[in-house]
């Protein structure tokens, strides 16, 4: 959430200090010209802007969600690129008025005294409007990059906050800041905020179909970057990269950053800008101000001073609401289902076939799971699990041939289901059988033996090993540490319930403040680099010692370690995950040149654990099942390709050809693989 605040936090401290500058220098020229009686004036229309600003946000958020998903992304898509404009625009025309801004203010000012208290209004509500509607648009782009409201809100909050406390302290002359700098330097990390919203913008456009190009990527990092990482959500937050981007988002990107940065800093460095002078007033504009017609003057004295003020809210706010009444009120197609512990699919009608949304709201007390499923078969079409009391969230489904239903299931209590509805002319749709918790405990008791048996013969292995230090035979205690090793990599499932053993007995050095030399450095990999490093078989005891230890512990403490059944299907996937991400690109690799040999161990993990998952998803995706299998024999004989007998080739001396096509087939399996944590996911409607 922070991260997606900053962006925010910088467009509101420099948007509100810049609309709290103009409102300080209209309020100050107005009491130094002794016309204090004007500055509800000024109020009014610095009210009536934010009024305005408002109800433009709220206008693009309701209506944005009454669109289909490919006419939001195209709507998201275009207002991001006019809100770079609109940056873009903004820091520049700062860098050039910032010196001569309190002379223009000033001039207008005394034009609005002779003209009347309709145009000081005017003045104050177009210098303020500017600024806000430029926020408003700003704040709904990266909204909705960020996927959240929560963080870019308060970090907007908080630069308004500060913006207004620094205009009061400028105003009362308590402090002093070099503006000119300040608006260089928020404009120089504002035009590099900017290429990542026009980047987002861009493939909000791909995605909603108006520009090609979807799946062009530049680059795709997602194997080797975890998006879910602190590094990597900082620059999603804060620049909107991302761990892929497609030719369009990186070009635009680059081209922004060259060109627009370069006008700004060959702005910043050209000469500074004369600050005109203020008009002098005039005896003429003077004797307008002080000598106004008496008939004016009666017309302000006769209406009450609330009215114009409750109008500059009112207006916008009710023009806003019939903007979002007349955009429909809910998306294309939707139907609103009520949900309670007692009724459940309360509004429900057979849809249209094809993609429709259901706005599910929760009118009883309990919060609730609930399903769209075929009550036939209890396959689930789309579901929302946690739906709050008195809350309304989207449920999309794909509707054809079929008959529907509701299931609810409130939280402590009982599931119920609504009426079927027999919807037709549509194609086939595909549903999800659902899964109870029991149907999960054979397959994890299997597992769980075939884990337990790989503990005792690694029990053994690691003692050989040990016995080859103690003879001081290096070349057998190589061979063997890379038996045990690949005998470990094999129940890799199992890795979620082995808690602390397993960085003691195949930690590695990376983050150890000692690196290889670190203490805390043990297991697999310290033997390895010793072996692979001239360590001597007196030096290495202690720790294949400490190795055996912790793998009898291990074998010990594992009948009683929990093992959560919903664990069970992820690890299908995360084995390969993590082999993609560390083994297949050498960064375990301590000396042994073993990463391929590893990643085939890994690989045979991986099919023991669909072995005993296999009745569940033959049931439920046979197809999947079997794109699985011959993804898994794809990859399995490039690996054995890559060595001769015992010799393995280290990743680093693939060729270039051999590794694509062993990164190749890694990542098809895991895209195999990714639907089956879905497919496997426990589910309350069964």
């Amino acid at each position: 959430m922070w991260d997606d605040a900053f962006p925010s936090f910088l467009i509101g401290l420099r948007e509100g200090l810049e609309a709290g500058l103009v409102v300080s220098i209209l309020v100050a020229t107005l009491v130094r010209a002794d016309a204090r009686s004007r500055l509800p004036q000024v109020w009014t229309g610095v009210l009536a802007a934010v009024a305005v600003s408002m109800s433009f946000g709220a206008v693009l958020t309701f209506t944005a969600a009454n669109l289909s998903a490919t006419a939001q992304e195209s709507f998201s898509g275009t207002l991001s690129v006019i809100a770079v404009a609109f940056v873009t625009a903004m820091v520049f025309w700062m860098r050039r008025s910032a010196r001569s801004m309190s002379g223009e203010i000033k001039q207008k000012v005394t034009a609005a005294l002779a003209m009347g208290g309709g145009m000081l209004v005017l003045t104050s509500f177009l210098a303020v409007g500017r600024e806000g509607l430029e926020t408003a648009l700003f704040l709904w782009t990266t909204g909705r990059a960020a996927g959240e409201s929560s963080g870019p809100l308060i970090g907007a909050a908080v630069g308004l906050v500060l913006a207004a406390a620094l205009c009061w302290g400028l105003y009362r002359r308590v402090l002093r800041i070099n503006l000119t700098r300040f608006f260089t330097v928020t404009g120089i990390v504002l035009i590099v905020i900017a290429a990542g919203v026009l980047g987002y913008g861009l493939r909000d456009l791909q995605e909603g179909g108006t520009f090609p190009g979807r799946t062009a990527y530049a680059f795709d990092l997602g194997a080797h970057v975890d998006a879910g990482s602190w590094y990597a959500a900082l620059l999603q937050g804060v620049l909107n990269l991302t761990p892929a981007m497609t030719w369009l988002q990186v070009a635009a990107y680059g081209c922004y950053l060259a060109v627009v940065m370069t006008l700004f800093v060959r702005g910043v460095r050209g000469p500074a800008a004369t600050a005109p002078k203020a008009a002098p007033q005039t005896a003429a504009t003077t004797a307008a101000h002080e000598g106004a017609p008496d008939a004016a003057r009666r017309r302000a004295w006769q209406r009450p001073g609330w009215v114009l003020p409750a109008a500059a809210v009112a207006v916008p706010a009710l023009t806003a609401g019939l903007v979002v009444a007349f955009s429909g009120g809910k998306p294309a197609g939707a139907q609103t289902v009520a949900v309670s512990e007692t009724d459940c699919g309360k509004g429900f009608t057979a849809p249209a076939p094809g993609r429709r949304t259901f706005q599910m709201h929760n009118t009883g007390g309990k919060a609730s799971e609930v399903y769209l499923i075929d009550p036939a078969t209890n396959a689930v079409y789309g579901e929302i699990e946690g739906l709050a009391p008195g809350t309304t969230r989207d449920l999309v489904a794909s509707v054809g041939d079929g008959t529907y239903a509701w299931r609810c299931v409130p939280t402590g209590g009982k599931a119920v289901t609504s009426a079927p509805v027999r919807v037709s002319g549509g194609g086939a749709t595909r549903a999800v059988l659902p899964l109870a918790a029991s149907e999960l405990e054979p397959p994890l008791a299997a597992y769980r033996s075939y884990v337990d048996r790989g503990l005792g013969t690694l029990q053994g292995q690691t003692a050989r090993l040990r016995s080859d230090l103690d003879r001081g035979d290096l070349a057998a205690a190589r061979t063997d540490w890379l038996t045990a090793h690949l005998t470990y990599s094999s129940l890799g499932a199992a890795y979620g319930t082995f808690a602390d053993f397993d960085s003691r007995i195949d930690g590695r050095a990376d983050g150890l403040p000692g690196g290889v030399r670190d203490p805390g450095f043990t297991g697999f990999h310290r033997i390895e680099y010793g072996l692979w490093h001239g360590g001597s078989a007196a030096a290495l005891r202690p720790w294949a010692d400490r190795l055996a230890r912790d793998v009898t512990g291990l074998r010990k403490a594992f009948p009683t370690q929990d093992f959560d059944p919903s664990d069970l299907p992820l690890r299908s996937h995360e084995i390969l995950e993590n082999t993609l991400q560390f083994e297949l690109t050498g960064d375990t690799d301590e000396g042994s040149g073993s990463n391929l040999a590893t990643a085939q161990a890994n690989l045979a993990g991986t099919r023991e654990l669909l072995t005993v998952l296999r009745p569940l998803i033959d049931r439920r995706a046979p197809r999947q099942l079997a794109a699985i299998d011959a993804d898994a024999a794809r990859l399995g004989r490039l690996l054995d390709g890559a060595h001769r007998g015992a010799a393995w080739t280290p990743v680093g001396a693939l060729g270039a050809t051999d590794r694509a096509r062993i990164d190749g087939a890694a990542g098809q399996l895991l895209e195999d693989l990714a639907p089956i944590p879905d497919l496997l996911e426990i589910r309350k409607s069964a």
